[in-house]
């Protein structure tokens, strides 16, 4: 693609290359642009994909209920157990759970003794309701007191759980300044909300939390017979319940939990600024580049317009070095941005990633942000006169 674009517009490569140096800090400073982007939408991603992440690979079923008054999982209002259980009373309603939620627990790593905070999911034991990566073995584990899994993907600060766990077959760790045995592992990940997650018995959970009445619960998580309409079941539910009660799928709780943090925080305004203030800055290096062509060059285009090329071909020709300049300066951009990223999750644990939508996106903006340097370069074009020349 590029060498036939290369092809098509030799006049306006000839021109941008003409000089070495001001090409090279052009391509620098679109590149420089794209990265500015690609990081803040990286970031901005990475948030939403970790909050929406417990929803979408830990909680297993069909339909949940929360308080209207839920917005996120560091912040979620408890309500009466027996809510849930009025859900039975629906013919198509198979089974539910209770879920117990804290971002009250204090972690102690094995190996440094410090505290850290964790989050606790408390399941029901006898149907957790959770998706594990072994639950034939690891759910009779949490059925026992003080038995937890550990989310291996957590961040390192919590100690190398992992590698102690998979050496010894157990571990012995504090919680809440309690001794509990880690008996298995499991898989989620760190978020801006959390940076590490575990899942123990509702009676573990209890016991970690004293303060905290049983009957008291987060969310409820409910399973349909099979052949069920989700939807169908969803609204007679929240018919059958009072207005303080909420039923959505798992994926709609997801949507919630991005809502809030798109926009009831300051946290994706910040991101969105950034990835705005990338778009402007590549403009004004554009600007300054073209601009800077055409005036080292405004006799030449002068001559042109003398010999009969039209104000159209000339346009032509800046647009071409535009869209020069948005291709050749895109390519590095992005190469060095998954390195970046690669670098981001290693130290943060974050689920940042290259993604073929966000490059798509990043290039188009790439080529707009040129288009409209060359729109506005065009002015000092147009005054191009050949009666200043002759």
């Amino acid at each position: 693609m590029l060498r036939k674009l290369l092809r098509k517009t030799p006049l306006a490569w000839l021109q941008l290359t003409r000089n070495k140096v001001r090409f090279i800090v052009a391509l620098s400073g679109i590149a420089f642009a794209d990265i500015l982007m690609f990081v803040q939408m990286g970031f901005e991603g990475a948030l939403y994909d970790s909050a929406m992440k417990p929803y979408r690979e830990l909680i297993q079923a069909d339909l949940a209920i929360a308080s209207t008054q839920f917005q996120t999982l560091i912040s979620t209002p408890n309500f009466q157990r027996d809510r849930l259980y009025q859900t039975l009373a629906h013919p198509q309603v198979k089974s539910v759970s209770p879920l117990y939620i804290s971002v009250a627990g204090q972690w102690r790593n094995p190996e440094t003794r410090q505290n850290r905070a964790i989050l606790i999911w408390g399941v029901d034991a006898g149907n957790p309701s959770v998706r594990l990566p072994d639950p034939a073995q690891q759910i009779p584990q949490i059925q026992q007191l003080d038995r937890v899994l550990f989310d291996r993907a957590g961040r390192p600060e919590y100690g190398d759980v992992a590698n102690m766990f998979m050496q010894k077959g157990e571990l012995e760790a504090q919680l809440n300044n309690k001794l509990v045995q880690v008996s298995g592992l499991f898989e989620v990940g760190s978020s801006f909300a959390a940076d590490g997650n575990i899942i123990t018995s509702d009676a573990t959970f209890l016991r970690l939390f004293p303060d905290r009445r049983s009957d008291r619960i987060e969310m409820g998580l409910i399973h349909l017979k099979e052949g069920s309409d989700v939807q169908q079941v969803k609204r007679e539910l929240a018919s059958l319940l009072s207005d303080d009660m909420r039923v959505l799928t798992t994926e709609e709780w997801a949507g919630v939990e991005k809502s809030y943090w798109e926009t009831g925080t300051s946290i994706g305004f910040i991101f969105g600024l950034g990835v705005a203030m990338g778009f402007i800055v590549g403009i004004v290096i554009v600007y300054q580049i073209l601009y800077s062509d055409v005036s080292d060059h405004l006799a030449e285009y002068a001559t042109l317009k003398a010999m009969g090329y039209s104000d159209r071909f000339l346009l032509s020709i800046l647009f071409q070095e535009a869209l020069l300049l948005a291709c050749l300066g895109f390519l590095p951009s992005f190469l060095l941005s998954v390195g970046l990223y690669q670098v981001t999750y290693a130290a943060t644990m974050l689920p940042i990633k290259m993604t073929l939508e966000r490059a798509t996106f990043v290039f188009v903006m790439t080529v707009i942000m040129c288009g409209i340097s060359g729109a506005i370069a065009m002015r000092k074009l147009q005054t191009a006169d050949p009666a200043d020349i002759f």
